[in-house]
């Protein structure tokens, strides 16, 4: 039997959608939308990719969806080094190139570290050497004792700060491998003060240094327009000065 018409319940509900809202967003009708949920119809390729559609699926649960209800996935899944993704791999290093002095880094899915910049190595002063080991992931590398976090002066707040997007993250596209890095990453979070620093805006990192204490925010790009599985995970997060005298000491030592 297919796992098509559970997938479908199991995502509509996920979203908080009613059979006549997915219906109305996909085109169809809602006894369609009852019909597929209960197996009584099996819907064709373009019905299954409108509903995907629908859902706002990533690219690669999309590809699930699709080959729950028996068809070939529609979006390909490149290796990074393919030579069709030659021109991303340029893309993201003249991007990261470019924005120097400031730390930048690329990250596949849960934060896996694709490729960063010279800047970057800011992150790196102090921290074990086997949480770099690839493939090194970013969430653990800050917030693990033995990486950034002991020089996190705001820990708590930035520490949550990360930890809630991963958690909306969750609620969003549920991954068992992902809520059990959450869990690991709460873990490693000392209590929140009362009152929590922030810019108003957000919250920045504060970070010691050689050259005392850094602030800075945080800015996450896309490829909003990617038709590749792989190219579609990839996030690049840049780090900007949230003061003068971080903007300054980054100049500095990079620039």
């Amino acid at each position: 039997m297919s796992r098509f018409p559970t997938e479908l319940r199991r995502w509509r509900t996920a979203r908080r959608l009613s059979q006549l809202e997915l219906a109305t967003r996909a085109d169809t009708t809602q006894r369609h939308v009852s019909f597929i949920e209960q197996g009584r119809s099996r819907p064709g390729r373009n019905v299954v990719v409108r509903l995907a559609e629908s859902l706002d699926l990533t690219l690669r649960e999309r590809n699930e969806l699709l080959l729950a209800a028996g068809f070939a996935p529609a979006f390909p899944e490149s290796p990074l080094d393919d030579e069709a993704l030659r021109p991303v791999r340029r893309a993201l290093d003249t991007i990261l190139d470019g924005h120097l002095p400031y730390p930048a880094m690329v990250v596949r899915p849960h934060g896996i570290l694709v490729t960063a910049n010279r800047a970057f190595d800011l992150f790196h002063e102090g921290v074990d050497p086997a949480l770099l080991a690839p493939p090194a992931n970013m969430f653990r590398h800050a917030l693990h004792p033995n990486g950034l976090a002991p020089r996190v002066r705001n820990l708590p707040e930035w520490g949550r700060h990360v930890t809630e997007n991963l958690r909306a993250q969750l609620v969003r596209s549920p991954d068992p491998s992902l809520e059990e890095l959450l869990a690991e990453l709460e873990g490693y979070l000392p209590p929140l003060p009362p009152k929590a620093d922030s810019l108003g805006f957000a919250v920045p990192l504060e970070l010691g240094s050689a050259d005392g204490d850094l602030r800075l925010i945080t800015t996450i790009t896309s490829f909003a327009t990617a038709a590749d599985v792989t190219l579609a995970e990839l996030h690049l997060e840049a780090f900007l000065p949230a003061d003068d005298r971080t903007a300054e000491v980054l100049r500095r030592r990079w620039a």
